[in-house]
C-alpha cells in the first residue's frame, strides 16, 4: 500500500448528490485540529452540508488477534466506523467470505470461478471499470453463477485525495456503468488500496453503498513474486476466524492453485463460506 502524506483537511459533502439514504447525524468528537462538524441549511433546499474529517488513512488488519483468532485491527475498525456502514470483519459466526479485487485480468479468474463452482462457494468480485470493459464475458459469468459484484471505483484513485464530487463520480459512475451494461448495481464498495477518511466513508454511505475492507490479506498481488503454494495455503488456513473477510487477487497463480484446498481445509475446521 502506498505511503500517503499525513495531512488533515476538511471536505464538503453535498448529501443530495448521491443515493437516497438520509444523512448520518453522528460524528466522533475529537480535537479541532483533526475534525469539526458544521451543519447549515441550504436556501430553498432541504439538503444539509456537513464537514467531515478527511484525514487520509491506510487500512491494515495488523498482526494482533483476540481469543477467537480475529484481528483486533479489523474489530477496532468496525467499532469506530460502523456508523458509516463500513466493515472490516463480518462478526457473523463461524463463516468466511471470499472477496477478490479485479484490477486487471491475468488469465486465472476463469480457473478461480471453476473452483468456486465446484465447491459451491459464492464470492464477492470488486471490479474496476476498466476490468469490466475489457472482460465482459467473465463479468457475465460471475453474475450468472451467483457471485456478488462489488464496486472498486472507476479509475482506482485514492479516495481521500479526491473532492467529494470526485468521490461520488468514482462510485456512482461505475454503478451506473454496471447497471447499464450488466443489469447489476453494486451495494458494496472497496476503496482502492484500502485508503479512506471519514469523509470518503460518509460519501460512500450516502451513495447507497456499504464499505467492505477485510480481516485477512497477504502479499499475493505481485505476479513476478508469487507466494510458495504450500506456505500460502498454511497461512490462509491458519488465519481463519469467525466472520472473516478474505481479500485475494485473481491475478495470483498461487491463489488459483490453492483455492480449492483452502476451502476444503477451512470446512474441515468447521467454517462455512457465504
Amino acid at each position: 500500500m502506498k505511503k500517503m502524506m499525513i495531512t488533515a483537511i476538511c471536505g464538503v459533502l453535498a448529501l443530495s448528490s448521491c443515493g437516497s439514504r438520509s444523512a448520518d447525524s453522528g460524528i466522533d468528537s475529537g480535537s479541532t485540529r483533526d475534525r469539526r462538524e458544521v451543519t447549515e441549511s441550504v436556501t430553498a433546499s432541504p439538503v444539509q452540508v456537513k464537514f467531515y474529517d478527511n484525514y487520509p488513512r491506510g487500512y491494515g488488519q495488523g498482526l494482533e488477534t483476540d481469543g477467537k483468532n480475529r484481528p483486533t485491527g479489523a474489530l477496532d475498525f468496525n467499532a469506530k466506523y460502523g456508523k458509516y456502514d463500513a466493515d472490516a470483519i463480518d462478526e457473523k459466526g463461524k463463516k468466511i467470505r471470499l472477496t477478490f479485487d479485479q484490477g486487471y485480468e491475468n488469465g486465472y479468474t476463469e480457473k478461480i470461478l471453476d473452483t468456486l463452482k465446484e465447491k459451491k462457494v459464492k464470492a464477492v468480485f470488486f471490479l474496476v471499470q476498466d476490468y469490466a470493459e475489457r472482460n465482459p464475458e467473465i463479468v457475465k459469468r460471475m453474475i450468472k453463477e451467483g457471485h456478488i459484484i462489488g464496486n472498486h471505483s472507476v479509475t482506482h484513485r485514492s479516495m481521500p485525495t479526491l473532492s467529494p464530487e470526485e468521490m461520488q463520480e468514482e462510485i456512482n459512475g461505475l454503478n451506473s456503468y454496471l447497471k447499464e451494461k450488466f443489469g447489476v448495481e453494486p451495494e458494496l464498495f472497496r476503496p482502492p488500496m484500502g485508503e479512506y477518511s471519514e469523509l470518503s466513508l460518509a460519501v460512500t454511505k450516502q451513495c447507497g453503498c456499504r464499505t467492505m475492507l477485510w480481516s485477512f490479506a497477504y502479499a499475493d498481488w505481485d505476479v513476478d513474486d508469487q507466494p510458495e503454494p504450500s506456505a500460502a495455503l498454511e497461512r490462509l488456513t491458519g488465519a481463519a476466524h469467525e466472520g472473516a473477510i478474505y481479500l485475494l487477487h485473481s491475478v495470483s497463480a498461487t491463489n488459483a492453485q490453492i483455492l480449492g484446498d483452502f476451502i476444503d481445509s477451512a470446512r474441515e475446521k468447521g467454517f462455512e463460506f457465504y
